[in-house]
């Protein structure tokens, strides 16, 4: 702000120049006012000074000025004169000033206009109660409050500046601007009468019907509704917020761009995406981040952590977001679940979680794997999921983590009780092989089982029960008498070192070797 206050400082200097001791800072010649007519001439003297007071449809010219007003009086050595009464000041063609009262000096070539002030040029008007007019800078200012009209733009502060040659205008203190389309609120404002542009220099606020931004350096342009806004912007759309190191915004088409540490947040699904960069298309029905970009799916006790190359989220006609979609290298981290694949989309309408390429998932002691996995959730508890096709579930021994419990099938699907996963049923080609323990954890034996359809039973993450149907084979062996070969099924591979153990190593992502199995 140290910078902006000197520059208040500059142009009030620049535009006193001529009356307030700094004659030197501008070279200029001095010609005398003219008069051009009165209706009548009354002389007189006063302390020694010859006054000349005109009176009636008053005319005075000075260096193509025109002066008018109801009367005048006239200091001829002094050169510089006070008019009275429907005041007009015709600087050119273009620009005229209005007011009560005038004084002029003919040396200095500064106005000072009292009273119903108005500057009027071919693109707006300027009121206040006393306005200050340098004809060398061609700056008019104002510091008792004023009004600008430019269009469709009214604009008011307690001290302004108008660049009337570069149709610039400077607002300073308590600064609203209202449009038919937003207000903005400032302290510093710099708006440009040509383009309807307005630059921020300072806190600003700008808000719309449904929008509201928030900036402290950028630019605004009323006319398109575009704005580009800097230094600890942000903007919020019904639900929706977004904010970033930088924001483009275009409120007719709907489109938002945001760069560096951006954060978009809907408070109706609870839902946070941070990334480096995001575009927020709402006409077209979605918004996408990338670049280290975090899906937060908050929840009261636990929330979600996910990261992939790009997130992006999808609005229906109400512009309410129902689902988000992960594009690469996804992984994400929960305290009772985690995973990871190529691509996923979530529902927010039912919470339910599909995972595509490749996928693993975690849940405490078990990891599952197929070519896709479908999680249904209710009150932000899993409920189910469901194993398409290539099915495997292996889960790390409860008495020896050196040994792997499986089962495989074709299709799978579990259920969930407090997190837990308690019965999992086998579809088409079902294979197991499990510790067989007592309850003490001594171990048996190993279960090998081969069937068409099982139902597995777990407690306690164990394999508690297995009911078989249709033509089973199962073989309880002695632990030395399993055939070593036979202790991981067909495309077995554990993933253990892939599994996201924080919400940090979601950015994590390299295929680790695998351990070796032991009997």
């Amino acid at each position: 702000m140290k910078s902006v206050k000197l520059k208040y400082l500059f142009l009030l200097i620049a535009a006193m120049v001529g009356f307030s001791g700094f004659n030197g800072l501008l070279a200029q010649k001095k010609t005398k006012i003219q008069l051009e007519r009165a209706d009548n001439l009354i002389g007189s003297k006063t302390n020694g000074i010859d006054l000349n007071i005109f009176i009636g449809n008053v005319i005075f010219i000075h260096e193509g000025t025109f002066l008018y007003c109801d009367s005048a009086v006239f200091n001829t050595s002094a050169n510089n004169l006070d008019a009275f009464g429907k005041v007009h000041v015709l600087v050119n063609d273009t620009l005229s000033l209005y007011g009560d009262v005038l004084n002029y000096d003919g040396n200095t070539k500064i106005a000072i206009v009292t009273g119903d002030v108005k500057l009027v040029d071919n693109r707006s008007t300027l009121t206040t109660n006393r306005l200050v007019y340098n004809r060398n800078t061609q700056i008019a200012f104002y510091t008792t409050n004023g009004k600008i009209v430019n269009k469709d733009n009214t604009l008011t502060s307690k001290r302004g500046f108008y660049h009337t040659d570069i149709n610039e205008l400077y607002f300073k203190d308590s600064v609203v601007l209202v449009n038919p389309e937003y207000v903005l609120n400032s302290d510093t404002l710099r708006y440009n009468t040509a383009t309807e542009i307005a630059y921020i220099s300072g806190p600003t606020t700008i808000k719309g019907k449904d929008e509201f931004l928030y900036a402290e350096d950028g630019w605004y342009d009323t006319k398109s509704d575009r704005s580009e806004l800097k230094q600890n912007p942000w903007l919020s759309y019904r639900e929706q917020f977004l904010s970033g190191d930088s924001i483009y915004y275009d409120k007719e088409s709907g489109v938002g761009k945001a760069f560096g540490h951006v954060l978009m947040k809907d408070t109706v699904q609870n839902i946070v995406l941070k990334s480096q960069f995001a575009d927020y298309r709402r006409r077209d029905g979605y918004a996408y981040s990338t670049d280290s970009a975090v899906a937060i799916l908050i929840d009261k006790t636990d929330s979600l952590f996910m990261h992939a190359d790009t997130l992006k989220m999808i609005f229906d006609t109400l512009e309410n977001p129902t689902h988000l979609k992960s594009f690469f290298h996804t992984k994400f981290y929960r305290t009772d679940l985690q995973g990871k694949c190529d691509s996923l989309v979530y529902s927010f309408n039912d919470s339910t979680i599909a995972m595509f390429g490749r996928p693993a998932l975690w849940t405490q002691a078990n990891q599952l794997t197929a070519n896709q996995i479908t999680i249904y959730s209710s009150g932000q508890k899993i409920d189910s999921l469901f194993l398409d096709n290539a099915s495997f579930i292996i889960s790390v021994d409860k008495f020896d983590i050196s040994k792997y419990n499986q089962i495989k099938g074709k299709n799978m699907t579990g259920y969930f009780k407090e997190y837990e996963l308690y019965q999992i049923d086998v579809e088409g080609n079902s294979e197991t092989v499990y510790f067989v323990r007592e309850e003490d954890g001594g171990l048996m034996g190993i279960n090998k089982a081969i069937s068409s359809d099982m139902r597995i039973l777990i407690n306690q993450r164990q394999i508690s029960e297995i009911y078989y149907f249709q033509q089973p084979e199962a073989t309880l062996y002695p632990e030395k008498e399993f055939p070593v070969e036979e202790l991981k099924l067909k495309d077995f591979k554990w993933l253990g070192n892939q599994r996201p153990k924080s919400k940090y190593e979601i950015f994590l992502w390299e295929d680790e070797p695998q351990p070796v199995l032991k009997r």
